[in-house]
């Protein structure tokens, strides 16, 4: 007869506890730092971007100053900038947030 290297039937439904468990906690974070907010800008600050953890553009702010200048290109090349960077921190945000609940463990393709 050979041994199950899990330890018995127990030790499976142990296991199956604690991935609900873990997965529960993942989903109550998600919920959270999908109201948390990130703030990014470019160009000195000139545009600013706003995500939060659901990885959505919350807002967006341009210097009223930039208006008064004819480079269209430079603007929406800001806007870009600062947008792609909000989100980069709200990524950042949620897998610093996630690797508390899976303690470090790295899970691929979750966040």
């Amino acid at each position: 007869m050979s041994k199950n290297p899990f330890g018995g039937i127990g030790n499976l439904g142990n296991i199956m506890k604690q991935a609900q468990a873990m997965q529960d906690r993942m989903a109550k974070i998600q919920a959270e730092v999908a109201t948390k907010t990130v703030q990014a800008s470019s160009g000195g600050g000139i545009v600013t971007a706003v995500a939060n953890g659901a990885m959505e553009l919350v807002s967006i702010k341009i210097d009223r100053e930039v208006l008064q200048g004819d480079d269209l290109d430079m603007l929406q090349d800001l806007v870009v900038a600062a947008a792609n960077e909000a989100l980069r921190k709200a990524r950042e945000m949620v897998a610093e947030e996630m690797k508390g609940a899976t303690g470090g463990f790295q899970i691929p393709g979750l966040f």
